[in-house]
């Protein structure tokens, strides 16, 4: 995918991998399998996901919540969105 056609996510899944760093193994291979015009690729505690620009966050936000109600892990954890600001303050 080229730039133009493409939009970058970064997933935080530390405290995910706290808990179980299988889970987060999991969850990859379930986004993989569920999105597969999607590219994943894991650093550390970040999976950056790479998405076309017709796929919405809200796509991979509704994965993300599927995968973790079908693991029992829904209590626990929720998928949450921030913006992160240049400006300070």
């Amino acid at each position: 995918m080229s730039d133009d056609e493409s939009k970058e996510v970064t997933i935080f899944v530390k405290d995910l991998s706290f808990k179980s760093d299988q889970h987060v193994v999991d969850l990859i291979r379930y986004l993989a399998e569920a999105l597969p015009q999607i590219s994943l690729d894991r650093n550390g505690n970040e999976i950056n996901v790479i998405l076309p620009v017709n796929l919405s966050k809200r796509a991979l936000r509704l994965r993300i919540r599927k995968f973790l109600y079908k693991k029992g892990l829904y209590s626990d954890f929720r998928p949450i969105a921030y913006k992160s600001s240049d400006k300070d303050g």
